[in-house]
């Protein structure tokens, strides 16, 4: 059983509390992918706490999460190389949380995100489908990755005829 927070009526219905730190969890996760396509790896890197890590694989030799990436300043430099590709999309396209029972208020959470992660260079685009295993730590009022693990599911490569 999931755990629930009060509504804003108090004599309502419960709502879960996953449902309920949701939209916060969400824009943390969309915030990524746009930051992302911008190559911004600077402020990628701010969306993790301060003792964060990122755990990517090494493709296409490894698609499995293995290299571990901690802090801030690693996590950027690792994402820098978004600044050599020509365009990324990544597309969320489904995500799920779930926040522990025990902490009042939650400063927890964990989530699986899936996404397609689309990286041009010049007419080719290399497609990754994959998921993120998530665990969140709210600091203050801001949610953050405390860790996010990277695992790739399978890659396509397709011709671009045209792109921005």
């Amino acid at each position: 059983m999931s755990a629930e927070t009060p509504s804003p009526e108090s004599t309502g219905p419960r709502v879960p509390r996953s449902v309920a730190l949701r939209p916060a969890l969400s824009d943390l996760v969309h915030r990524y992918a746009a930051l992302g396509d911008l190559r911004r790896p600077g402020q990628l890197a701010a969306l993790f706490a301060a003792d964060g890590q990122l755990v990517v694989p090494t493709p296409p030799d490894r698609l499995d999460p293995h290299r571990v990436l901690a802090g801030p300043r690693q996590i950027g430099e690792h994402l820098a190389v978004l600044e050599e590709l020509t365009l990324t999309v990544h597309q969320i396209v489904g995500e799920v949380y779930d926040v522990p029972a025990s902490a009042e208020p939650a400063s927890t959470a964990a989530g699986r995100v899936a996404c397609v992660a689309n990286h041009l260079s010049g007419e080719r685009n290399v497609v990754w489908h994959l998921h993120y295993d998530d665990r969140y730590v709210r600091e203050g009022e801001r949610w953050l990755f405390a860790r996010r693990e990277l695992h790739i599911d399978f890659i396509e490569t397709r011709q671009v005829r045209r792109h921005r």
